[in-house]
């Protein structure tokens, strides 16, 4: 049966929001479902709260699912309890209903993914035992399966046993880098699950010990000596991850790629490993675009595993945007799709549909408006800010601050301060802009909760209703 909607409105997004809802159920893609539109005589939609909903809407009539404005804030529990059928918020801008619909019922799964995150402390020897359990807790939280402890070349790790057995204790799996035999050795006795980097030459740590070896290439390149090394772990039956180097930028990437190529198609089985850390660390570019590449290349060829780092301050999220991309790039292989509309956990500076509406839309909007009160979009065309007595149009903040007649009001201008200057940056950047709204940098985005807080043009309204 076709659900029956009732969507839950304001006086400026009526008309647009029935436009939208006409043009989503005229699209045979779209689930069947019948409609109301409820104006409850408030005018700006995200300014409703449950308490007022319960207050103006009489009824839910013959509706089996209420839809509010994706920016009200407050608990739905109540307005649940009071009709009897689920409340849910709809999108934050009304534009975004089409995709809203087209979710429902294949909404992208994300849980699975097929590549293990080891998330290298690259200077655990300088840390102590609690302050390595808490970077690596922190790493666990962004995503990674497997905490890599990266030994310093003629450093001494002395407490290296007792980070391991402080991992394993908080149940974290535990990998130890180190070219020096002696702490692999002892790595291995006690309780690492894997070791980086053994060679053929070093293989024999391997047969002492129960963690599986990540193996590498004996001197830079040389493949042949990485081949030898596999087949004698195949020949003894010893689980094994094997590593072909991915190298930096001008220092050989194209030829490491071509290398792990080779290495997946002269064994089509075996498990694989591919350092990112070359290519995230050592290009001054944002990580996030080049994890979802590497992982695109990871996931065409059937690696299994990536060795990660989070050392430069502009690697700083490196270890939860591989977690996306390793999700994101799972189900678009799985799907048989391109790797879009799955997240926008890797979009950062732009978005793939930045304005929801056009000058004219917004034109409109404003000749509705009958308070004082500033409302601020954007569009193709610029900024805009408009109230009952004005549409001003720019791009820069200071152009509009001469006519918002704020210059005795600090608070206020404080607030459009902040406002035209997210604006401005969104416009500069092709984002999507909402008032009241941090922007979405996507996994970089410093989330905020807004539930129960009042933003100041909420506040700003009520003042001046309470003066009238």
């Amino acid at each position: 049966m076709a659900e029956k909607l009732l969507f839950v409105t304001g006086k400026l997004a009526e008309k647009s929001l029935n436009k939208v809802l006409q043009e989503v159920q005229a699209n045979p893609k779209t689930p069947k479902f019948k409609y109301r539109v409820e104006q409850i005589g408030i005018s700006v939609a995200a300014l409703m709260t449950p308490d007022l909903i319960a207050r103006r809407l009489k009824n839910s009539g013959n509706a089996n699912k209420m839809i509010l404005p994706g920016l009200c804030q407050g608990d739905l529990s109540a307005l649940h309890r009071q009709y009897g059928i689920p409340v849910e918020r709809g999108p934050k801008d009304l534009k975004d209903l089409p995709q809203y619909f087209g979710q429902q019922g294949i909404a992208p799964d994300l849980s699975q993914y097929s590549v293990q995150i080891f998330a290298e402390i690259v200077d655990a020897p300088d840390l102590t035992v609690d302050e390595i359990v808490a970077k690596a807790n922190q790493f666990k939280a962004q995503g990674a399966n497997v905490i890599d402890l990266g030994c310093l070349p003629n450093k001494p790790f002395k407490h290296l046993a007792d980070a391991i057995k402080a991992l394993k204790s908080a149940g974290l799996s535990v990998s130890v880098d180190s070219m020096n035999s002696d702490e692999l050795l002892l790595a291995g006795k006690s309780g690492a699950d894997y070791l980086l980097s053994l060679t053929e030459k070093t293989l024999w740590i391997a047969d002492t010990v129960q963690a599986t070896p990540i193996l590498i290439p004996s001197l830079p390149g040389n493949m042949t000596s990485l081949y030898r090394a596999i087949e004698l772990c195949l020949k003894k039956g010893k689980p094994f991850i094997a590593d072909a180097i991915l190298d930096p930028i001008h220092f050989g990437l194209t030829d490491s790629i071509v290398r792990y190529h080779k290495l997946r198609k002269k064994y089509p089985h075996i498990s694989i490993m591919m350092g990112i850390g070359n290519v995230t660390e050592l290009t001054d570019a944002d990580t996030a675009g080049i994890n979802t590449i590497l992982f695109g290349l990871i996931s065409e060829l059937n690696i299994n595993a990536v060795l990660a780092t989070s050392v430069s301050p502009h690697a700083v999220n490196a270890i939860a945007e591989a977690d996306i991309a390793r999700r994101v790039m799972h189900a678009a292989k799985r799907d048989d799709r391109l790797p879009r509309g799955y997240s926008n956990g890797l979009l950062g500076l732009h978005d793939r549909k930045p304005f929801s509406y056009n000058a004219t839309e917004i034109a409109e909007f404003a000749a509705q408006i009958k308070d004082p009160s500033f409302r601020i979009m954007v569009s193709e065309a610029g900024v805009h800010v408009y109230n009952r007595d004005s549409l001003l149009q720019d791009v820069d903040p200071f152009a509009f601050y001469p006519n918002l007649g704020v210059e005795n009001d600090a608070s206020h201008a404080f607030y459009l301060g902040v406002e035209l200057a997210r604006a401005q940056i969104a416009y500069q950047l092709k984002k999507r802009y909402v008032q009241d709204e941090e922007l979405n940098w996507g996994i970089n985005t410093d989330a905020q909760k807004t539930d129960g807080r009042e933003s100041h043009r909420q506040a700003s309204l009520k003042e001046k209703k309470s003066k009238k």
